[in-house]
């Protein structure tokens, strides 16, 4: 590992599938080396990740839900490696994307955010999804997932400061209308901020969504412009995802006893399409921006 290597962290369990297409994704886009935990997968994923040169397997048993769901795993690996590199954190559902990412390699945005000396770049959660009930089309390894998960919700997201830790909270759509939709403030968050600059002070205190020091939390303008900022694709309405949604409530190793997952089994039942008349197709970043999902800002 290179002092100026990009790196990437992530958590994972029976990925295996998703993996191939996961690590070309980062690749191309430019991260250097991968850190991973794996928690007792058994689909082959731990087999697979050790036969990749790029990547730096852990592997745990431990309870995902007593390391605060990872996030201690993740911080203690942050600590002991990351100091003064670029790091991002997402899950293997997450596909990261920036101002001109169709053009420009990850390090071409870290050395502006270097040069502007910014921290942290926030990146909104936008849950994909597909035209149709959910895993009526069969995701193949190595497939880009956006080939099944077409869509998006353009609009029908909340967003709320949390004055002691300076972070915005935004939630809303396609999971809030379908699955939380009699008590929307309990739908999941959808801001992150994936991509900082580590320093050994610093520690993700509630998953990426929020940051210590405080001071990392300020991704937004208050004064009437606008900072760059990103999106993170959410490809998790593939056709695996009703299997991983019966296993992690029987699990119940995530936030508040599974309720999420609990309310994703439940809903599933009735066969729900996310997809609606409102649904907007997806194109490219500049298509988010346009929408004010992300902001090119002052980078040109």
């Amino acid at each position: 590992m290179r002092k100026d290597d990009i790196l990437l962290f992530v958590t994972l369990r029976n990925e295996r599938i998703r993996l191939p297409y996961f690590l070309k994704y980062y690749r191309d886009l430019g991260v250097n080396h991968f850190f991973m935990v794996d928690n007792g997968s058994d689909d082959g994923s731990r087999e697979y990740l050790e036969q990749q040169d790029d990547v730096t397997l852990f592997t745990t048993r431990a309870s995902y839900k007593r390391a605060r769901f990872g996030t201690d795993w993740l911080n203690w690996l942050q600590r002991k490696y990351a100091h003064g590199h670029w790091t991002l954190v997402v899950d293997v559902d997450e596909f990261f994307v920036f101002p001109f990412c169709d053009t420009r390699p990850i390090r071409a945005l870290t050395d502006w955010l270097d040069g502007s000396g910014v921290k942290a770049f926030s990146a909104m959660l936008i849950d994909m999804y597909p035209k149709g009930p959910i895993g009526a089309q069969p995701y193949v390894e190595g497939q880009n997932p956006m080939e099944i998960l077409h869509w998006f919700d353009s609009g029908n997201y909340m967003i709320s400061k949390n004055e002691e830790y300076q972070n915005l909270w935004i939630q809303g759509g396609p999971r809030a209308r379908q699955f939380f939709a009699d008590d929307p403030d309990k739908a999941p968050a959808l801001n992150k901020t994936p991509l900082v600059k580590w320093d050994r002070k610093y520690v993700y205190a509630n998953s990426t969504h929020m940051l210590l020091p405080r001071g990392l939390n300020l991704v937004f303008d208050e004064l009437g412009g606008e900072k760059p900022s990103g999106a993170l694709l959410h490809a998790k309405f593939l056709n695996t995802f009703i299997e991983k949604s019966a296993e992690e409530v029987e699990r119940r190793e995530h936030y508040a006893a599974s309720r999420e997952y609990l309310a994703y089994v439940q809903h599933m039942k009735e066969s729900p399409e996310l997809w609606c008349k409102w649904s907007e197709k997806y194109i490219n970043w500049r298509q988010l921006e346009i929408l004010g999902l992300m902001s090119k800002g002052n980078w040109a």
